[in-house]
């Protein structure tokens, strides 16, 4: 069986995808959140974020032809930026604890 056609992969991909969409959304109004949901939002991101590494590690050990695809696909379209994959985890990471930060120096 090929990595995309299990429905584990494919309801957690949908998942995160939908997760993704929905935080973005959402932090539009991040500028409007009170302490605690600004909180509540970088918690939600960290997840997120988490969930995300860990599903794209998965296609990294994967043998699978186009599981390895998705990989070479996403190096590409984060190399045109000058980015490689573990690059925009730790810029996110470093991201969300200068907010955390923030959050901190507010009373």
């Amino acid at each position: 069986m090929g990595f995309f056609d299990s429905e584990i992969v494919q309801q957690e991909a949908k998942q995160l995808f939908e997760d993704y969409q929905a935080l973005t959304k959402l932090g539009n109004g991040y500028g409007k959140f009170d302490r605690d949901g600004k909180m509540l939002f970088i918690e939600q991101m960290e997840s997120m974020m988490d969930r995300y590494r860990v599903f794209m590690k998965r296609f990294e050990l994967s043998e699978d032809f186009m599981a390895q695809m998705t990989v070479e696909q996403l190096k590409t379209q984060l190399g045109q930026f000058g980015v490689t994959p573990q690059q925009m985890f730790d810029q996110m990471h470093v991201t969300l604890e200068r907010m955390k930060a923030e959050l901190e120096k507010q009373p």
